[in-house]
């Protein structure tokens, strides 16, 4: 499935125009918003402010939350907290 968009650093908006092109360009009917970390209140800031103000038809069909186990720099395991949004007409 290519209806993914990974929230990092960049803003907000930068994110929200990326879901509503999936939407609208690849008349995708789910679109998921993917984070870890501290991107996680990003990705949530993301799917209010699309069905808050751009796209009110959209629902939450599901919200996944995991945690990830990445090698760090000096060779210890960190554990990552990740959030899954998924979205649908």
């Amino acid at each position: 499935m290519d209806n993914i968009v990974y929230v990092g650093n960049k803003g907000v908006m930068n994110y929200v125009l990326a879901v509503i092109t999936q939407f609208n360009s690849e008349n995708a009917q789910e679109v998921i918003v993917k984070a870890r970390g501290k991107a996680i209140s990003r990705a949530v800031d993301v799917e209010e402010m699309v069905r808050k103000r751009f796209m009110p038809e959209i629902k939450i069909k599901e919200i996944n939350l995991g945690t990830d186990h990445i090698q760090g720099e000096d060779g210890k395991s960190i554990n990552v907290s990740t959030i899954e949004i998924i979205l649908f007409k």
